[in-house]
C-alpha cells in the first residue's frame, strides 16, 4: 500500500516542501530510503523502529520504501523522522487520519518522544503560505509555531500523542496556548556607564543614524568594548519583518533561545579573533550561517581585529558590500543575509601604547608596521568612520556628572533615521550608508563652503574615489542630525575627521 506525507526541509534559510512517499509491499522485511537522504536521515531507519515498538504499536513485517521527494534535493537533519513513521504506519492501516493538508516536523527518540530540530519558523511560514492546515512540531518548538498566522500549528511530546490528535481521540492544544518566555533584554546596558569620550559617543551615534561601520582604535581600557556593546541599546527597534528575519537565522543556526518565539533585541554578536572563516562568513558541508549572517540587523563586533586572521577579514569584504553572503558548493548555492553594522577595535601597536601621552611604547617601528598591515586596504576603505579613542583621564573617571543616557541618543537617532525615510521613500535605499553613487549629487546637495572644503580635503588628503563617497554620505547623516537639508562646511568638516587615521597610521 502507498501512502504520503508533507513535511519540509531548508535550503540556506528558506524551506521547500518535501513529500514524503511509504510503500509497503509483500517479500523479505527490509526498509529502504531513497531521494539523497544524508547519513542523520538514514540513521532515521532504526530511531523510527524503535520508537513504533517502544510506543506500543507493531512495526510492519514488509518490505519498506521511503522516498523524499523531489529526490534530486540532498535531505539532511533529522527533521523527517516523524514524517516518516506516519507514512509507513499509514500505508499499513494503523492511521487513518487524512494528511493531504497537514505537514509533520519532528525528530523522534527511541523512546517515540518528539526532539526540537532547527529552522521550525521558515517551514512553518512556507507551510501556511502553501494553505496547509496544520502542522505537527516537537513541544520545544512552540514558541517558534506561536507566531505564524494562516495555519493551526500543534507542539506534542510524543508520538502516542500525535496518534491521539490524529485519530480525534485527544487533540492537542494549539501553539498559541502555551505561553512565550520572556527575551532576554540588554537593559541593564546604557551608553551613559561609559565615562567621559565624548567624541567616540558623537561617533557612535552618527554611525547609528546612517548604518555607518565604525573603528575604534585606541590603547587598552580607554573604552572600545564598552562603546560597541552599548550600540545596540541607541538602535531603533526592530520591525516585524526584521524580528521574522533574525529569527529565521537563529532559528536555522539551532540558537534561538527555548520558548523565545521572536528575537527582539538587535544581534550582538562578537566572535573571539581565533575564529575560523567559516565561522564567521558561514559555510560548511551543509552550508550554515557564519557570525556575519546571524549578525544580520544588528551589530557584529571585531574586537583586536589585526588578530583575525588574513582569510577571515578578507571575506568581510562581500557582505560588507553587498549585505548577504553567497557560499557555492558542489550541490548548489546558498545565499544568507548578512546586513550588520561593523564595529572594530584595535590597539595602535602589539604593546597598545603607541601614541600614549603617559605610557612608553615598546614596539619597534617595524613590529608597529607588521601589525597595520594585518589589515588591508579594500577593508579599511569599507568602513566609514575612524576614530581614536584617547585614554579616560581621572577627572572624567571621578566625575560626578551622568553621561547623556541611551534613550535620548536613541531619540536623535530615530530622528534622523525619519528624515531618511522620507528621503528614500519608493527607492531600495536603507540607509545614508547604502546610498548609491548616481543618487549622491541629488540626495546631498552642498554649500559653496562644504564643496571647498571637501575639494581641498580630497587633494591634501589624496581620497580615492570610495573614500570621497563615504565622506558625503557620512556627511548627509551629520546634516540629519541636524535636521539640515543642505550638507554645510561643519557637516563636511565632522566627516573629514572620522576619514584622517588611515593616513596617519596607515599611510594611505
Amino acid at each position: 500500500m502507498l501512502s504520503s506525507v508533507k513535511s519540509f526541509g531548508l535550503h540556506g534559510i528558506d524551506s521547500y516542501l518535501v513529500t514524503v512517499e511509504a510503500d509497503l509491499s509483500r517479500g523479505m522485511p527490509a526498509f529502504e530510503v531513497v531521494g539523497l537522504p544524508d547519513a542523520a536521515v538514514k540513521e532515521s531507519r532504526d530511531r523510527i523502529r524503535a520508537a513504533v515498538k517502544n510506543s506500543g504499536l507493531s512495526f510492519p513485517a514488509s518490505r519498506i520504501v521511503v522516498n523524499l521527494a523531489p529526490a534530486d534535493t540532498k535531505k539532511a537533519g533529522p527533521v523527517y523522522d516523524l514524517p516518516m513513521l506516519l507514512a509507513i504506519l499509514k500505508a499499513d492501516g494503523q492511521v487513518a487520519a487524512a494528511l493531504d493538508r497537514a505537514a509533520m516536523i519532528g525528530e523522534i527518540s527511541l523512546g517515540g518522544e518528539l526532539r526540537p530540530v532547527n529552522g521550525v519558523l521558515p517551514m512553518i511560514l512556507d507551510a501556511a503560505a502553501l494553505g496547509l492546515r496544520e502542522v505537527i512540531i516537537p513541544f520545544d518548538n512552540a514558541a517558534e509555531g506561536a507566531v505564524v498566522e494562516g495555519c493551526e500549528v500543534y507542539p506534542a511530546k510524543t508520538v502516542e500523542e500525535v496518534l491521539l490528535h490524529l485519530s480525534g481521540k485527544r487533540r492537542l492544544k494549539t501553539a498559541k496556548n502555551y505561553p512565550l518566555a520572556a527575551e532576554e533584554r540588554r537593559l541593564f546596558l546604557d551608553l551613559a556607564d561609559v565615562k567621559g569620550q565624548q567624541g567616540a559617543k558623537r561617533a557612535l551615534c552618527v554611525a547609528a543614524a546612517g548604518l555607518h561601520n565604525i573603528l575604534f582604535i585606541g590603547s587598552p581600557g580607554s573604552g572600545k568594548s564598552m562603546l560597541a556593546q552599548r550600540l545596540p541599546t541607541i538602535l531603533p527597534e526592530l520591525d516585524l519583518r526584521e524580528q521574522v528575519e533574525t529569527t529565521k537565522l537563529h532559528s536555522v543556526a539551532g540558537l534561538l533561545p527555548h520558548g523565545v518565539g521572536l528575537v527582539k533585541d538587535r544581534p550582538f554578536r562578537s566572535p573571539h579573533h581565533s575564529v575560523s572563516p567559516v565561522s564567521l562568513i558561514g559555510g560548511g558541508a551543509n552550508p550554515r550561517p557564519g557570525e556575519v549572517s546571524l549578525a544580520h540587523n544588528g551589530v557584529l563586533f571585531l574586537d583586536e581585529l589585526p588578530e583575525f586572521s588574513r582569510q577571515a577579514m578578507e571575506g568581510l569584504r562581500q557582505p560588507i558590500e553587498d549585505g548577504r553572503v553567497t557560499i557555492s558548493r558542489a550541490g548548489g548555492r546558498v545565499t544568507f543575509p548578512s546586513s550588520f553594522m561593523l564595529v572594530a577595535a584595535m590597539n595602535p601597536c602589539p604593546c597598545g601604547f603607541f601614541g600614549h601621552p603617559a605610557k612608553r611604547c615598546t614596539c619597534t617601528p617595524s613590529a608597529i608596521s607588521r601589525y597595520l598591515a594585518h589589515i588591508s586596504g579594500p577593508l579599511l576603505d569599507r568602513i566609514d568612520i575612524h576614530l581614536e579613542v584617547p585614554p579616560v583621564n581621572y577627572e572624567s573617571l571621578a566625575g560626578k556628572d551622568p553621561g547623556e543616557a541611551s534613550a535620548s541618543v536613541r531619540e536623535k537617532v530615530l530622528r534622523a533615521r525619519e528624515i531618511q525615510r522620507a528621503r528614500f521613500e519608493g527607492a531600495p535605499v536603507p540607509s545614508n550608508a547604502a546610498i548609491p553613487r548616481a543618487l549622491l549629487d541629488s540626495l546631498c546637495p552642498m554649500t559653496d563652503a562644504a564643496q571647498k572644503l571637501l575639494k581641498l580635503a580630497f587633494d591634501r588628503l589624496g581620497l580615492s574615489a570610495r573614500g570621497y563617497d563615504r565622506i558625503v554620505r557620512v556627511a548627509r547623516t551629520v546634516a540629519d542630525l541636524d535636521a539640515s537639508e543642505t550638507i554645510g562646511s561643519a557637516h563636511i568638516s565632522e566627516a573629514i575627521q572620522y576619514r584622517t587615521l588611515d593616513r596617519k597610521y596607515w599611510n594611505r
